[in-house]
């Protein structure tokens, strides 16, 4: 039987990395989207230590830049006709604003927007697959967030909350808008909630800052593999088949919050992300 191909974005740390090792045991061809060739191919050589498996290979992408996400879709269809699974799992949290290289915030441009163009982009080989499945990693975050139409890039009042509160929100607004979209093929669309989880998410690289807060609270996380059980959950399990635009915590659905179940909020971004990539170059 031929082996499923699944791409996991983030994946060389934390939950990322996790999945990556759980689909490979299952005999799934996981391709890790990673932005740093160094990190990536350490993570690389630990996911096939840890999981047994050969078939895992590194694609570097960096969701931050638009022609980085383009130059990987390329790589990945020159050698792939299908995929199988989809899974978003990669994010930033930024303590102060910073900007994309595409000029958006850090925490929209990444979490979101990033991953909306890489999906795009992939769709034609989801669509080839006998049923394939987009995996969103979400936060109880969204509960707070608010999408700030009036001042999407947070250029006045920023604070890491309000950023991530939004991208997060824009996640779950993501899932149930494609999953509409998807309803007439055989792609099923879901996002999840994977709990407070000890990963690097907040410390910058480059300097180091968040580590010591880090430190702090690391005892009060669950581990990577932990949280990256739901996701694993929604990627293979056969009990959600036929499951689409839903919300998962520890494996089963969740509540969100209004906002995230407000089809017209979820259009209107839908609708907003459509016109950014369509500046940039990016078009149906």
């Amino acid at each position: 039987m031929k082996r499923k191909i699944a791409v996991v974005t983030g994946a060389n740390s934390g939950m990322g990395l996790s999945t990556t090792i759980g689909l490979a045991k299952e005999n799934i061809h996981v391709v890790m989207a990673c932005r740093n060739q160094q990190r990536g191919e350490e993570a690389l050589r630990l996911a096939k230590e840890k999981s047994g498996a050969s078939h895992i290979e590194l694609l570097l992408c960096d969701l931050e830049d638009f022609d980085s996400i383009s130059h990987f879709v390329e790589q990945f269809t020159n050698k792939w006709d299908v995929l199988d699974v989809l899974v978003n799992n990669a994010g930033v949290v930024s303590l102060k604003r910073k900007v994309t290289k595409e000029g958006y915030e850090a925490q929209l441009g990444v979490n979101h927007l990033g991953h909306f163009l890489l999906t795009f982009l992939l769709l034609d080989s989801l669509k080839a697959a006998q049923k394939a499945r987009i995996v969103n990693v979400s936060s109880g975050a969204h509960k707070w967030g608010r999408i700030h139409f009036e001042d999407m890039n947070l250029e006045t009042n920023y604070s890491v909350m309000k950023g991530y509160g939004q991208s997060k929100l824009a996640n779950i607004l993501f899932t149930k808008e494609l999953a509409k979209r998807l309803s007439h093929t055989d792609i099923t669309v879901n996002a999840l909630h994977p709990g407070a989880v000890s990963t690097n998410l907040g410390i910058n690289r480059s300097t180091g800052f968040g580590k010591s807060v880090y430190k702090v609270l690391n005892p009060f996380f669950q581990s990577p593999d932990k949280g990256a059980e739901t996701a694993l959950y929604l990627a293979k399990s056969t009990e959600v088949d036929d499951v689409t635009g839903g919300y998962f915590y520890k494996q089963k659905p969740a509540r969100v919050s209004k906002r995230a179940k407000d089809p017209y909020l979820a259009q209107l971004l839908w609708e907003w992300s459509e016109e950014e990539l369509s500046k940039k170059g990016y078009k149906k």
